[in-house]
């Protein structure tokens, strides 16, 4: 058999499976992003292979327990009754699938550099059990190169140390498509959200684009890796940007004694050029406080400072100290100083409706607090207690929202908007009130000055 004929069968016979519903995809990571796309990949009749390296997960998923609460437990327990569902902390399996999809993290590091680790180690196990005839598909929020670079590197290495003398774009195959998942959502799920995908070489998008049609309804191909990286890019920093600018109007219009909320509820009659976007105390989830800096990372290599999206991000970032001096001032005015206060927040989660706490800025308004001598605790009905994350080890269990637990702290500060806090309650009998979310705005009239909005 000629090269040329071994080239053409890798794919065509993965394009058969695919036709077929016999590909067996792989999908690395069964957290926010991974779990519900194996989920829509599986309702769409492929047979699924999750791997994670965290046992309590895997344990969860074979008893049909779902560890993130807004997904359901319906969704574990369809996966957990199906013979075309498995889940493992055995990398080695990725030999037997077909397709290999990336859902891991991309942090930043101390400096705010650009954290690859997670995807490199990946690339470095697929590169071990690769075989002929793989798709793997990184959805990793990334700067653009880093499919072709960093990613395919790793793979390579380590595949060339197995002895295996594959050739990308001919063996297998490699693509990216961004993850664009929101937890709590209720107008879009994985299924219905559209998904970009762009190849490394054409054969790689024709085979994402036939793998993710069964699990996806809308799809849109790109011309290249590069262009999907960058696109997810886009899209993040377009938020974290209009976040900044009217977390910056908040400050301004603060001091003039303007409601900023008044003043974008009012310029939203505007029926064109003109999209709301809402202050708060800082920013929260995996990707809008992370994503600008991977591309101010990449941008230097190129020699351009990304001035307009640093000054975002610095604005951003300096929302939770703004939130704690304002709480500060309004203590002041009060008598008290924030040392030996007792502070409730409410909210640890990053968005309201959700259990999701990655880079929620109540976590540095807490520790914020703490270090200015105050005793803090916090409520949230979906965040029951801590667990250690990358920075922050709070140690802490939720305190229930009752009349007395309110009336006895000095102040509290609504982080997050949660439908199931009794607003009533927090308005009712709460000695000072924070809100930065302005989740108390048909209480204002009856609280005056026991409520202070930042």
């Amino acid at each position: 058999m000629s090269k040329a004929t071994m080239d053409a069968t890798a794919s065509a016979t993965l394009h058969t499976k695919l036709d077929t519903n016999t590909a067996l995809v792989g999908i690395i990571g069964l957290g926010y992003v991974g779990l519900p796309l194996a989920a829509s990949l599986h309702t769409g009749g492929l047979p699924v292979l999750g791997l994670d390296v965290d046992e309590s997960k895997i344990d969860a998923l074979s008893k049909g327990v779902n560890y993130l609460k807004h997904l359901g437990d319906d969704m574990t327990r369809a996966l957990a009754g199906s013979d075309r569902f498995e889940a493992t902390t055995d990398f080695a399996r990725l030999a037997e699938t077909d397709v290999i999809i990336v859902c891991l993290p991309t942090p930043l590091g101390q400096h705010h550099e650009p954290d690859l680790s997670y995807v490199v180690i990946a690339g470095e196990q697929i590169g071990m059990t690769l075989r002929s005839g793989q798709l793997i598909v990184l959805e990793s929020t990334t700067y653009p190169g880093t499919t072709r670079g960093e990613f395919l590197e790793a793979i390579e290495r380590e595949a060339d140390k197995a002895g295996k003398r594959l050739v990308c774009g001919k063996d297998y195959f490699v693509a990216y498509s961004p993850e664009r998942e929101d937890p709590g959502r209720q107008s879009h799920t994985t299924s219905t959200i559209p998904k970009l995908v762009g190849g490394l070489d054409d054969t790689a998008a024709d085979l994402a684009m036939k793998m993710y049609a069964k699990g996806i309804e809308n799809l849109h191909r790109v011309d290249s890796a590069e262009v999907a990286e960058a696109a997810k890019l886009l899209e993040n920093i377009f938020r974290a940007v209009n976040i900044a600018m009217v977390n910056e109007m908040k400050l301004i219009l603060t001091k003039m004694g303007i409601d900023v909320w008044q003043v974008i509820e009012a310029a939203s009659t505007k029926p064109f050029g003109f999209m709301p976007f809402y202050p708060g105390p800082g920013l929260g989830g995996h990707c809008i406080p992370i994503d600008p800096f991977y591309l101010t990372w990449k941008a230097r290599e190129f020699g351009h400072v990304t001035r307009f999206i640093e000054l975002a991000g610095e604005i951003n970032h300096a929302m939770p100290g703004y939130v704690v001096e304002r709480l500060a001032q309004a203590l002041n005015d009060r008598g008290k100083p924030v040392r030996g206060c007792k502070v409730l927040v409410l909210g640890l989660a990053y968005k309201p409706d959700v259990d999701d706490t990655r880079e929620s800025p109540s976590f540095e308004v807490i520790e914020r607090l703490r270090e200015r001598g105050a005793t803090v605790d916090y409520s949230d009905p979906h965040v029951p207690r801590t667990v250690p994350v990358r920075k922050h080890d709070l140690q802490m269990h939720s305190v229930d929202l009752t009349p007395q637990n309110l009336a006895r702290y000095d102040a509290v500060v609504v982080v997050t908007h949660h439908k199931a806090f009794d607003y009533d309650a927090v308005a009712q009998h709460s000695q000072l009130v924070v809100d930065t979310r302005n989740a108390l705005a048909a209480h204002a009239a009856s609280m005056g000055d026991r409520l202070v909005k930042a």
